[in-house]
């Protein structure tokens, strides 16, 4: 096994953004989940367009959207990013569950895969936002990358679980 490096450490350990000037520019992708679990009478509530708030899952999607362009403003050693592409997509699944599917894109030096995580963590956090006078009970699960495409280390895709 070869041995695995910190990219965001510097040979003393200290924390370092990464310098991505000598890498290629490449087309990027990367695709994020997140799960929302709630009571369903909640996801009723959604379901009926009835929320006194509006419609619960376009304020989730463009804070998504929203939050993906902001990535390298929260997460402080993330590059900023030209995103070509942010599309996140809220389901229903079953009578209790919201999936949250962020796919990000870019042509760039670094991956996306970052941008994609945050898109579905802020997706999911802004459905909570929106439901918790309902349902405190809710729970946030399973942010995980499922897909990234292009750069250096190439193809990923987690495994089923």
């Amino acid at each position: 096994m070869s041995e695995v490096t910190l990219t965001h450490l510097d040979s003393l350990g200290r924390a370092r953004m990464v310098d991505v000037t000598d890498k290629s520019v490449t087309s990027r992708e990367a695709v994020a989940e997140a799960w929302v679990h709630m009571l369903a009478e909640t996801r009723q509530l959604i379901v009926s367009g009835a929320h006194p708030k509006g419609d619960v899952f376009a304020v989730a999607r463009i804070a998504g959207i929203q939050a993906a362009k902001r990535t390298s403003e929260l997460i402080p050693l993330c590059h900023p990013l030209l995103l070509s592409s942010v599309n996140v997509e809220l389901s229903l699944e079953g009578d209790h569950r919201v999936r949250i599917v962020s796919r990000c894109k870019l042509a760039g030096q670094t991956g996306v895969e970052m941008e994609a995580l945050t898109a579905v963590s802020v997706a999911a956090l802004t459905l909570y936002d929106m439901c918790k006078a309902v349902d405190r009970g809710m729970s946030i699960e399973s942010v995980r990358l499922l897909e990234k495409r292009g750069g250096k280390s190439g193809w990923y895709q987690a495994q089923e679980l």
